[in-house]
């Protein structure tokens, strides 16, 4: 099956009330896990790719081959998109396109509003010409995201009005706001603002992004799901659950020097993080 954008997979999850899980790739085990567990589930799933994971694995358009060799290895057949988190710039977001993504998020969160407005068009009319859906964000997620850290006191609830009129001029197919969520482990119990995302959903009437998904409580997950998010973002659970592993083996050998040896067992421990939340979304068996 070819790679797909976000759009039609992200309206279904509104419409059925489950919400697609965005795992990110660091590495060839994170790519082989997440599909293998999305073909087990017969789960819809978003590949998330940051610009640094990109230059990691020596750049988007080794990314995107890397990942249809392997759908068709797996002979996967659920729908799969492959997504630029935190789009820093237009270039970005324009090589990512031209090199096969189906899908991109343009952030411009630290930009006044106007100026966040302005770029997003730029990205929306340039992705929408080759049927790219494009994620926007508004307001600011603490927590740690590639290089960027946004500590305590710089992050910033979005402002429902101001969401609505991003959704509005710029006519991106998603959105998230940022509502208390945040990148890397929560330092305490996570405090999501329901009530702004109630009425961000009722104002813009597009599916919402929940970025930081790792340590969510299950019933935040699914409130957060009734109010209209349809896509989770997950990345640190697997990275922890990944090198977890590797220390439990490395320290049972500790002659071992076989990385494949140390990072089968890696990828399995990704690939059951990422069956975990499939099932706690609620995507399982919605392909």
């Amino acid at each position: 099956m070819p790679l797909v954008s976000m759009r039609e997979m992200l309206h279904k999850a509104n419409e059925g009330k489950y919400a697609v899980g965005q795992f990110n790739l660091n590495n060839l085990e994170f790519t082989q896990a997440i599909l293998q567990a999305a073909q087990e589930e017969k789960s819809p799933v978003i590949l998330g790719v940051s610009e640094g994971a990109g230059r990691y694995m020596g750049g988007f358009t080794l990314v995107v081959q890397m990942v249809k060799a392997l759908m068709e290895e797996y002979q996967v057949t659920v729908p799969v998109a492959i997504h630029l988190d935190h789009g820093s710039s237009f270039e970005s977001c324009a090589k990512a396109i031209h090199a096969g993504f189906t899908s991109v998020m343009i952030d411009g969160s630290h930009l006044p509003l106007d100026e966040n407005i302005e770029l997003t068009k730029k990205v929306v009319e340039l992705a929408h010409m080759f049927g790219v859906s494009v994620e926007a964000e508004l307001g600011r997620i603490g927590g740690q995201e590639d290089d960027l850290t946004v500590d305590d006191a710089e992050a910033s609830y979005a402002i429902p009005e101001e969401c609505d009129r991003l959704v509005r001029e710029t006519h991106v197919d998603c959105f998230a706001p940022a509502l208390g969520s945040v990148h890397g482990p929560y330092k305490g119990e996570p405090k999501l603002g329901f009530d702004r995302m109630e009425e961000v959903q009722r104002l813009t009437g597009v599916p919402l992004v929940l970025h930081g998904g790792t340590g969510i409580p299950t019933k935040d997950i699914q409130r957060a799901i009734s109010l209209g998010t349809a896509k989770i973002n997950v990345n640190t659970e697997n990275q922890m659950s990944s090198a977890k592993r590797v220390r439990e083996v490395l320290a049972e050998n500790p002659e071992m020097y076989d990385p494949r040896k140390y990072l089968g067992p890696a990828r399995e421990a990704i690939k059951e993080t990422v069956i975990g939340k499939m099932r706690e979304f609620g995507s399982s068996g919605k392909a």
